[in-house]
């Protein structure tokens, strides 16, 4: 799949396909019923699936901070539209001048100019343009006048209701972890390197993996039970923490996750994290003997919870792709083609035990007498 950074990209080859614009922030199953009828139309005519979006996303351009919280980064975009069978993405920086760009003009430049799409679809409810003065009836009057053909998406429905991304969002927070699994098409998920922190945990004997997390508000922040798959799909429980740290203090949001019965230096390794259960918020406590013990409660919590994942995920399970099997990313930029590392494994299963609702953590007695009974 190919990346075009901005319109000054645009090659000829990359010309006359089909269309559609939007954010696609979770790439849900409502995005994958469109992706899917748009990669039906594209083979058939024989040219590219294109998907125009834009970084950062407008709301995050207009609101900052106060914009709602992503579910996906444009990396975790990419690997998942190429496994949907887009062809290239048309990412446009939205900045002053796109902000100020007429509904009209953004057609010209955009879509006729630029893309000389053949056709597009949206959602009916679309709007687009300075002041968000554009909306479907002007794509169609423009189409009739360009030469393109422009039609609207239906409404996709799942688990009782619309599927968007505020509602994802929505389960999510609420721990709600089997719909949101339902409405994406997948377990929601981080991905991303290992890097070295400031190793706090290793000195209480609570070592965690941590990957970074941008400066931007988080859908999830809390403690969690969660799934840990590593790159070779072997798969371990784990106590996941997202969040700020308030004992010890962050100057960002941090992911760090203690891999139960893992004894190896991950630095450096990819790791995919999915949080099963709420345990709950994060808390200051006083000093790290408090922290400790509240950590190894959650850590055998966790442990004990998540035996209902089945073992044979990490080798037996045909949906855990081995790295760099998936789809490739190539980015265009002017300064040539550069292939991107394959795309990292992606989990579409349900065996892992998501959770409905955040479960009343047990007392210390109950859980001792949980771990005797194992």
């Amino acid at each position: 799949m190919k990346l075009i950074r901005g319109l000054h990209n645009i090659r000829a080859e990359h010309q006359g396909g089909v269309a559609t614009i939007g954010n696609f922030d979770g790439v849900h199953q409502g995005h994958v019923a469109l992706l899917d009828q748009l990669h039906d139309r594209a083979r058939e005519a024989q040219v590219p699936l294109t998907v125009v979006l834009f970084e950062p996303q407008p709301r995050e351009y207009f609101a900052g901070k106060q914009a709602p919280p992503r579910l996906t980064r444009l990396r975790d975009k990419l690997r998942l539209f190429a496994e949907h069978g887009v062809d290239q993405v048309l990412c446009l920086p939205f900045n002053r001048h796109l902000r100020e760009l007429s509904a009209q003009a953004f057609i010209q430049k955009v879509l006729v100019d630029g893309l000389k799409i053949s056709d597009l679809v949206v959602g009916d409810d679309f709007r687009f343009g300075c002041d968000r003065d554009g909306d479907f009836h002007l794509l169609l009057k423009a189409g009739e006048q360009a030469g393109f053909r422009v039609e609207h998406t239906q409404t996709f429905d799942a688990e009782g209701g619309r599927v968007s991304s505020s509602r994802v969002r929505t389960l999510l927070a609420s721990g709600n972890f089997d719909s949101a699994a339902r409405l994406l098409g997948r377990p929601y998920g981080y991905s991303g390197r290992v890097v070295a922190d400031r190793q706090l945990g290793r000195t209480i004997g609570i070592p965690t993996a941590n990957i970074p997390l941008p400066d931007a508000p988080l859908v999830l922040s809390g403690v969690y039970a969660a799934a840990v798959f590593l790159e070779n799909g072997a798969y371990y429980a784990g106590a996941l923490n997202v969040g700020w740290r308030p004992t010890v203090g962050s100057k960002r949001p941090v992911l760090e996750v203690h891999l139960i019965d893992f004894k190896e230096d991950l630095y450096g390794k990819r790791i995919t994290v999915i949080p099963c259960l709420r345990l709950r918020s994060e808390i200051s406590f006083d000093g790290i003997e408090a922290l400790k013990h509240q950590l190894e409660f959650d850590v055998n919590f966790s442990r004990i919870y998540m035996r209902g994942a089945k073992e044979s995920l990490a080798v037996a399970d045909n949906s855990l792709a081995s790295h760099g099997d998936g789809a490739t990313m190539r980015q265009e930029d002017g300064k040539g083609k550069r292939h991107g590392e394959a795309a990292y494994c992606h989990f579409n299963t349900f065996d892992l035990p998501l959770a409905t609702a955040p479960l009343t953590p047990p007392s210390q007695q109950q859980l001792a007498d949980l771990i005797r009974d194992e």
